[in-house]
């Protein structure tokens, strides 16, 4: 079963060095992600998104607050945890194939279950649609497809929280559209509870329960926007309903809105 995941009163300074003053990544940001929800995070650039990211991950630790998962503080990497990367040609290894990619979280895993974690990892390439490609290099592969690779690793970890930052940004709109279908069709099938970064206001409402809208620095949370699209969603169905179009309107004027109340020009 899946966890919450919640920032109580989390505030993130990086130290500044030599002449540079520090730097207030957000300050006093509470937010909870409930177990098995899809929640999205949408802001300016340079806000803190993927800061919120890799302390959810427990990469960097809050300066102030703290990061749950269930009723743990985050205080190192959390088992059952996972990062998908925006760059995530990166995090796949050039010299391993593709199945061997996909098999690196298990190999802690006693070797007697090695073969039945194979097939069951050859399962998880079928459900992105990369059957037939377990032996070739991710260099041998396109941007799209490569991005398959990284959520079928992700998959075999099998996460109780996933955490996406910015995942589609690198491909083109058909491939994005195409993967963000996918992610939604796993998260279905899984239940695990997922948190999305992303600029993209129409893929937030496609994909997410709940939006959380930051505001530009110094960051705080504005405000927090049920979606109640109904599921399961379609492309072209989900984005031609005047509910939909709505929430793009009050999401963008969310994040135009200044402090003191006017729209920021664009």
């Amino acid at each position: 079963m899946s966890e919450k995941l919640g920032f109580d009163h989390v505030t993130k300074v990086f130290e500044g060095s030599g002449s540079e003053p520090d730097y207030v990544a957000f300050d006093d940001i509470t937010l909870e992600a409930a177990p098995s929800e899809f929640l999205a995070i949408v802001g300016p650039s340079g806000c803190g998104k993927s800061t919120l990211l890799r302390l959810a991950a427990g990469l960097i630790l809050p300066t102030r607050g703290q990061v749950v998962l269930g009723h743990k503080p985050i205080d190192a990497p959390p088992p059952g945890v996972i990062y998908l990367f925006q760059q995530y040609a990166k995090s796949l290894f050039a010299w391993r194939t593709v199945i061997d990619n996909v098999m690196f979280p298990l190999e802690g895993a006693p070797r007697a279950r090695r073969a039945e974690q194979r097939a069951q990892c050859r399962e998880y390439l079928r459900q992105v649609g990369l059957a037939g490609f377990e032996d070739k290099y991710p260099w041998q592969l396109s941007g799209g497809m490569q991005q398959r690779v990284a959520i079928a690793r992700a998959l075999a970890a099998n996460p109780e929280v996933l955490l996406l930052d910015e995942p589609f940004s690198a491909v083109d709109a058909l491939t994005r559209m195409e993967l963000q279908t996918l992610v939604l069709q796993l998260w279905e099938q899984r239940k695990f509870t997922a948190i999305l970064v992303t600029h993209d206001v129409d893929e937030a409402i496609f994909l997410a329960d709940r939006v959380a809208v930051l505001g530009a620095r110094p960051t705080s949370l504005k405000e927090i926007i049920d979606v109640g699209l109904p599921r399961p969603r379609d492309q072209f169905a989900t984005r031609e309903d005047p509910r939909f179009l709505k929430l793009r309107h009050d999401i963008t004027a969310s994040l135009l809105a200044r402090s003191d109340g006017h729209v920021a020009s664009v």
